[in-house]
């Protein structure tokens, strides 16, 4: 099995990422793999996995930016909705489903800027890309970034009638 290590962009955010996997063992989640740190230099994080995570755990509610997956049981489309909704964050969602009509479903469903569908992380730069509620303002990549670069300005000028 090939697994990529996760090289963060400096301590802080290491250490964050730390933070939040070491807040995950302590409010209970079972840590299935990885964890840790991955060798002696530089900021490496090896690909963890949590299961039996509640929605009130903080490796649920927020955005770690990191190597850190959260298993969640759920009975029901329905809950599963309501529950993934239930954060103030909505940056990305990812759905594995061989059902098209629930990947649909979810697609619609769930309040995130963007949902994949049987992948994570495929970017392209003509696709928007960018979340919902607390997960960021504006669009980056596509057309849609370019809203950040301009400032719309409309002059009306009101011009005397011509009798030709």
């Amino acid at each position: 099995m090939k697994c990529l290590l996760w090289l963060q962009i400096d301590e802080q955010q290491f250490n964050k990422i730390l933070g939040m996997i070491a807040a995950g063992k302590k409010e209970g989640a079972t840590l299935v793999s990885g964890g840790s740190r991955v060798g002696n230099r530089g900021y490496f994080i090896a690909p963890t996995v949590f299961a039996d995570v509640k929605d009130h755990m903080r490796i649920a509610q927020e955005e770690i930016f990191g190597p850190v997956q959260s298993l969640m049981r759920f009975d029901s489309i329905e809950e599963l909705v309501e529950r993934a909704n239930n954060t103030v964050y909505g940056l990305a969602a990812s759905v594995m489903t061989k059902d098209l009509d629930k990947a649909l479903y979810l697609s619609t469903a769930l309040r995130a800027g963007t949902v994949w569908v049987n992948c994570h992380n495929a970017l392209a730069a003509q696709t928007p890309f960018g979340g919902f509620k607390q997960s960021g303002i504006g669009r980056e990549l596509g057309e849609y970034a370019l809203d950040a670069y301009t400032e719309v300005k409309t002059v009306i000028i009101a011009t005397p009638h011509k009798n030709s």
